[in-house]
């Protein structure tokens, strides 16, 4: 008698593989993956014959395999390595750098994604993060690690394999291997009560089943003090031109969050063939335009001076004559995700050209404002829009 045996998700885990590296990545409930089938359906349409017949038939040929969807979520969790020679640590007998449990699909949406493998010498290296370590004393203006977006100017962005393993830890685990995988986009919301998460979707050519890889990076998954709490989060603006925005006289307004988000997308589309006779498989991706955008909310608060840089200054100043005369302004933003303290884990997100919109105004129990802003570079060509920034304490 055949026994049937059911899948659940939370006995899913997730693998990212680069060369020879695999990452096990932690992820939420409510994770996706599937691929569709590109169909032409052909149907009938004449006059009637001379009975009163009329052919009403169809057919439906399939033409091509959709490129694989996937996303899921994970927290973010930045983390300081041992640096020992241990199996999973990302630095062996090195300095101790700052990583993040996700750092791979960072580089990988930021560009090449190439790998160097730890070795008693040499650390892990991912084409698009630098890494730093602490210093003494230490100091987050010189020990975060940093992803930047140089290496994203590319037709083509570096691909990955993403392993889902149904029933991991069963003993009829089934496999679902996403190759070619690009990551198309990641985004961060701000739930003033919740745990700093990361939301990541994309693309692979295939979905096939596959064998379960063996993880090669796994340091600090089970650790429980790198998470970030969003409520210590804390928002910097700075004015490039201080004339036309004065915030509290230098260009700086104070905004206290309460709530926001970040999306930073490389628009990736695949590319199929349209062979007669055949059903076609995807050949590969393109990147479209990159595109960072996101907004954020605070309470209106009270002008206690001529121009202190509160929420109502802020309204003001964007809506002001002067203001009016600018299609395009400049600010300084910063996103300090987990506050400012480089005794804990804390993730940052700087827009050194952010483009911001008028503010709306939202009227519920408490007024606030919404503002929506888009990170552009200092010029069309450059690839400076975003800087994403991260520091971890060590693993418990």
């Amino acid at each position: 008698m055949a026994v049937d045996t059911l899948y659940f998700s939370r006995d899913t885990k997730v693998y990212v593989k680069v060369g020879s590296a695999v990452w096990e990545i932690p992820v939420l409930d409510g994770f996706s993956f599937s691929q569709a089938n590109n169909s032409t359906e052909v149907t009938l349409a004449e006059m009637e014959d001379t009975s009163g017949n009329s052919k009403r038939g169809r057919r439906v040929f399939n033409d091509s395999l959709a490129p694989v969807e996937w996303s899921f979520s994970t927290y973010a969790r930045p983390f300081l390595s041992a640096a020992s020679d241990t199996a999973g640590n990302a630095d062996k007998n090195g300095t101790s750098n700052h990583h993040a449990v996700e750092e791979i699909l960072w580089a990988l949406m930021a560009g090449a994604a190439t790998y160097t493998a730890p070795s008693s010498s040499v650390a892990t290296a991912l084409t698009g993060v630098t890494y730093n370590d602490n210093t003494s004393p230490v100091s987050l203006a010189t020990d975060m690690t940093i992803v930047d977006f140089d290496s994203s100017n590319k037709s083509t962005l570096g691909t990955a394999e993403i392993y889902f393993s149904l029933d991991d830890g069963g003993s009829n685990p089934v496999v679902y291997k996403c190759d070619e995988a690009v990551v198309n986009e990641a985004s961060i919301d701000f739930d003033v009560d919740g745990i700093a998460t990361i939301a990541w979707s994309g693309f692979a050519k295939t979905l096939t089943e596959d064998s379960k890889p063996t993880r090669t990076v796994f340091e600090a998954i089970n650790s429980t003090n790198n998470y970030i709490r969003n409520r210590l989060t804390q928002l910097a603006i700075t004015a490039g031109d201080t004339t036309t925005f004065p915030g509290s006289g230098s260009g700086v307004y104070t905004l206290t969050l309460t709530g926001g988000n970040i999306t930073i997308s490389n628009n990736i589309s695949f590319l199929t063939p349209e062979t007669l006779g055949s059903v076609n498989l995807p050949i590969g991706h393109v990147t479209g335009a990159r595109s960072v955008s996101g907004s954020f909310s605070c309470y209106l608060g009270l002008d206690s001076g001529t121009n202190t840089g509160t929420s109502t200054d802020f309204f003001n100043d964007l809506t002001s004559s002067a203001a009016r005369t600018k299609v395009v302004n400049s600010f300084d933003l910063t996103f300090k995700v987990g506050g400012d303290t480089a005794e804990t884990p804390v993730y940052h997100f700087n827009f050194p050209t952010a483009h911001f919109e008028i503010p709306a105004h939202s009227v519920e129990d408490v007024i606030s404002i919404e503002t929506s802003f888009q990170a552009l570079p200092s010029t069309i060509g450059e690839t400076d829009e975003a800087t994403v920034k991260f520091h971890g304490v060590t693993p418990d």
